[in-house]
């Protein structure tokens, strides 16, 4: 499997190019996600870490690997991104449980296992 860490990269290298190619777009997107993931009843890193269950039931690799990120940015633990991937797999069956290994991988890369 490819490393995580160059998946999150190279995201951050395509978000970037799509903000320069299209700007209105990317503006509308960043304000909706900006509004979603805001702080509220629901923390910033509950709402990344539900997040990361739509993005393993969806198989999206970036989604994955972002809202990893962004929920261990937001101050998650490795016990809750577990919790998470344990939700995920119910949810999701075993696509959940193999989408999960990205995370036990990057988690891995980070030096957070």
């Amino acid at each position: 499997m490819e490393s995580q860490l160059q998946v999150w990269n190279e995201y951050l290298k395509l978000r970037d190019q799509s903000q320069e190619l299209m700007p209105d777009l990317i503006g509308v997107k960043n304000a909706l996600t900006g509004e979603a993931y805001k702080e509220g009843v629901l923390s910033t890193k509950v709402k990344r870490l539900m997040g990361l269950t739509a993005g393993l039931r969806a198989g999206c690799k970036y989604c994955i690997v972002g809202q990893t990120m962004l929920a261990i940015q937001a101050g998650a633990t490795k016990e809750e991104i577990f919790e998470t991937l344990a939700v995920a797999t119910a949810m999701g069956g075993t696509p959940g449980l193999s989408e999960s290994f990205r995370v036990i991988q990057l988690l891995g890369e980070l030096g957070k296992l």
